[in-house]
């Protein structure tokens, strides 16, 4: 699953992106970040680019800089996408894996409705759910995963403390998930905050997989604290063990 394979389909990598800047004044009624949020979209070229390729978010280059370099998406891959909307990733692992063709599986999973995607099934759920697994199951056609996506954050409060456990709480859910779908050899990226992965579910993570790593594509903002956890040849068969703090 970590050999990089070629890939077809429009997913390119936002080469010869320009930044073009461009200033917004603040109306009366908008709050000075409101202001500045609106500035860095204007100004941001990934999300020109996603506007110009059709991607739904910037955050489909971010996928595809990981993917290039360590080849996660192989033809005929299965792959879950947790928290999918708007649908970035599942655009770009529906055209990389061939499930636009009908030679691969995506399942797009969040809480919120998203349009149709073209190779992408799409189930409206929370994957904690106990209803969920046999959902999953049942559109995987009772196979296992090959690679198990989330890039879900939890709203920002502005307090990096909080914003941190918030967001590896998301990412401790996603990883005992993909522990019980993927198959043998499988991978698992999920997105978390600078001060890395909390020792205790890295430490799960390196018995559970052969290699783990962190990784920050260009596409992160480089004024952003996120990073991913990338955890690759998923060993099976294993329980997670892992019980959640107070």
């Amino acid at each position: 699953m970590t050999k990089k394979g070629k890939h077809s389909g429009k997913a390119e990598s936002g080469a010869g992106i320009r930044d073009l800047s461009v200033k917004v004044k603040t109306a009366k009624k908008r709050k000075l970040s409101s202001t500045l949020w609106l500035q860095r979209q204007l100004n941001d070229p990934y999300v020109k680019a996603a506007q110009r390729d059709g991607y739904r978010s910037r955050a489909a280059y971010k996928l595809i800089e990981i993917d290039d370099k360590y080849g996660l998406i192989q033809p005929g891959s299965r792959i879950i996408d947790l928290g999918a909307a708007p649908g970035g990733w599942s655009q770009i692992a529906a055209q990389r894996s061939g499930a636009v063709r009908g030679k691969g599986t995506v399942i797009a999973i969040d809480l919120a409705a998203i349009d149709a995607i073209q190779g992408v099934e799409f189930i409206q759920c929370d994957f904690m759910d106990a209803a969920a697994p046999q959902k999953i199951s049942q559109a995987l056609g009772e196979e296992r995963a090959d690679l198990v996506l989330s890039d879900m954050a939890a709203p920002a409060t502005g307090h990096r403390q909080t914003d941190h456990l918030r967001i590896m709480g998301l990412c401790e859910a996603a990883f005992e998930f993909a522990c019980e779908i993927l198959a043998p050899d499988g991978v698992f990226l999920a997105k978390v905050l600078q001060g890395g992965t909390e020792d205790t579910l890295l430490n799960l993570m390196k018995h559970s997989f052969k290699t783990v790593r962190h990784v920050k594509p260009k596409a992160s903002r480089a004024d952003s604290s996120e990073l991913y956890v990338l955890a690759t040849g998923f060993r099976g068969g294993l329980t997670t063990n892992y019980t959640n703090g107070p």
